[in-house]
């Protein structure tokens, strides 16, 4: 068994086998991932008092921590997400397309709705609904404004961009 990937409660995690999963990052317990995701060096996702269920190409950058809530909801992220390094994403939604930006706070209850964007360090407070193709932050966030093409573009490219990288990383350590 993996270091890194590690059963809680005799419940062992369930990865596509194209997920990339970094040296150094946790995976723990009642935890779900789908195909060509990548969860990178220093993160903790810890499905230990719920669930946490990831989708299909989604990056999970450097350092973030995901978890859940024992008494209300699990964590549940869709497909084609990037999330920035260091964000903390607790018992919340983010629906397919979402982006969300490094040190971002996502907290109880909250919803990413698809084709929004979370600012880098903003904090979504519980329940808050970000709704698509708004841009929020602050601390606590608030919608500053809609997005942008420019915007749009790049969420679109850091996500093809990660999928690729983490496959790379993957086949540097196979060397």
């Amino acid at each position: 068994m993996s270091q890194d990937i590690l059963p809680f409660d005799g419940i062992m995690p369930k990865l596509a086998d194209s997920v990339f999963v970094a040296p150094g990052a946790k995976v723990i317990g009642n935890v779900e991932i789908g195909a060509d995701t990548g969860i990178w060096y220093g993160c903790v996702l810890r499905g230990d008092v719920n669930e946490i269920r990831i989708g299909a190409r989604v990056n999970i950058q450097d350092g973030t921590v995901i978890h859940v809530a024992s008494k209300g909801q699990g964590t549940y992220i869709g497909d084609d997400i990037s999330i920035g390094h260091m964000a903390l994403i607790h018992a919340c939604t983010l629906e397919s397309g979402c982006f969300i930006g490094m040190k971002a706070v996502v907290m109880d209850g909250a919803t990413v709705e698809s084709g929004a964007m979370v600012a880098a360090g903003a904090l979504i407070t519980p329940g808050k609904v970000v709704r698509r193709g708004e841009l929020w932050a602050g601390w606590p966030a608030a919608c500053k404004r809609v997005l942008s093409d420019k915007d749009i573009e790049m969420m679109t490219w850091t996500r093809t961009h990660y999928v690729q990288l983490a496959k790379r990383h993957a086949d540097s350590l196979t060397v």
